[in-house]
């Protein structure tokens, strides 16, 4: 057992393309652990130097664990994707940071020396399992004042967090949601987004077979003047639309992690170095605060400071969640190093898979600028929570010998490294 933690880095991230939930949307006949399991296989066919019996661990989230998301789901995909029976797996549940949980619960297992290579990643098919399907909360929450009743609902937490900060008004929201439908299609047109994707088959009663290749949320084209004629369904003239919120969505994410010895052993890509992690609490009622005290604590501990930053990817739950984030921090909204691609309001959020998608985004980020060390990516979380974990980039050139394998492989986009050009 090491006496020091061990560096634990990301190898790879893939996920399905994104689809609306509902009847109507392409993954409606098609089983949540199905999707778990196309990303897992996805993961070892873009990996092949990986023996699938060297992985140690399989964590997989959901956030409503039950039907084809539950029975310990981490395992059962595991079992499903063809890994080896003494492949262990578990399921974890953190609401929308479920998938950033199971990641940086494996890393934790990594740098202690428990595990050496972990597959973590995250599911949600919210046309079979509505957000709260099957919730029965404790009276005590209400009668005895723990949380305001708008708490439970998080479209109105999202409307409480517009009163305590006024100035972020709807015409901000819905300039700020625009803008990431017009970066998300940006990024498509140049080839960018669809490099993490796995195609996943289908089936729909009315469609027949078909394969899922991109996501089915976004609205190219939107712009202001559209979202400002919706409704608010959470409060009379209020501020939080369909428009400037993420949308209800299915989709599963898996990304490959590794001690960075073993990474360099098995020719495997350091795409980014865990520098640190935090989750923090909040008032409930105002939830999306969260990922606020969550950057602060992971910086303080990682010995930083929000200017050593030069990428976020911040889950966009609600648009007013980014801005209260980007505002706290004297951050422009339009800023490029925030969602470059754009982000959940547009691509959409299956909740407990997202923490896998800004993870691999920000690898991509990485690539294209190696100028910048630091990047951070982070949530709100229900019931009052944030979560943020700190990443460094290999391409850096202060980055420490982590990022430069002593053994010739083959990374995850298929590029040869030997040595120091691995950098």
């Amino acid at each position: 057992m090491p006496t020091t933690v061990r560096d634990v880095v990301f190898v790879d991230g893939v996920r399905t393309p994104f689809g609306r939930s509902g009847e109507k949307g392409m993954y409606a006949q098609t089983r949540a652990d199905d999707m778990v399991v196309r990303c897992i296989r996805g993961l070892l066919e873009r990996n092949p130097g990986l023996p699938p019996e060297r992985i140690d661990e399989v964590a997989v989230a959901a956030t409503t664990q039950t039907g084809d998301q539950g029975l310990t789901i981490g395992r059962t995909a595991a079992l499903l994707a063809g890994l080896p029976r003494s492949v262990p797996g578990f399921a974890v549940d953190r609401m929308c940071a479920g998938a950033m949980t199971a990641v940086t619960t494996t890393a934790s297992g990594i740098g202690f020396g428990a595990y050496d290579v972990a597959v973590a990643g995250g599911v949600e098919h919210m046309g079979r399992h509505p957000m709260g399907e099957g919730v029965d909360p404790n009276p005590r929450f209400v009668a005895e004042k723990i949380v305001d009743p708008s708490a439970l609902v998080m479209g109105s937490t999202a409307e409480n967090l517009h009163d305590r900060f006024p100035a972020i008004t709807r015409e901000r929201a819905d300039t700020f949601a625009a803008a990431s439908q017009a970066r998300l299609a940006a990024a498509y047109e140049a080839g960018k987004v669809q490099r993490g994707l796995v195609t996943m088959a289908t089936r729909h009663s009315e469609r027949g077979w078909g394969l899922a290749t991109t996501d089915e949320p976004p609205r190219p084209g939107t712009t202001v003047a559209d979202l400002a004629q919706l409704r608010t369904p959470f409060r009379p003239h209020g501020r939080v639309t369909a428009g400037n919120a993420a949308g209800l969505n299915d989709g599963a994410t898996a990304c490959l992690l590794a001690e960075a010895g073993t990474a360099h052993e098995l020719g495997l890509a350091a795409r980014m170095r865990l520098v640190g992690y935090a989750f923090a609490g909040v008032d409930p009622s105002v939830m999306g605060v969260g990922p606020v005290p969550a950057t602060e604590k992971a910086l303080a501990r990682a010995g930083l400071t929000i200017d050593d930053i030069g990428l976020f990817e911040i889950n966009e739950a609600f648009a007013v969640q980014v801005l209260a984030f980007l505002d706290h921090f004297g951050i422009a909204e339009d800023d490029p190093r925030v969602n470059p691609w754009g982000g959940a309001i547009a691509v959409g959020h299956p909740l407990a898979s997202s923490g896998v998608r800004l993870m691999s985004q920000l690898a991509d980020h990485f690539e294209e600028h190696p100028e910048v060390r630091y990047g951070i990516t982070t949530m709100c979380i229900g019931i009052g929570m944030g979560g943020t974990v700190v990443w460094e980039n290999p391409h850096h050139d202060d980055a420490g010998g982590w990022a430069r394998p002593t053994t010739t492989g083959t990374t995850s986009t298929g590029t040869t490294t030997t040595g120091e050009d691995a950098a």
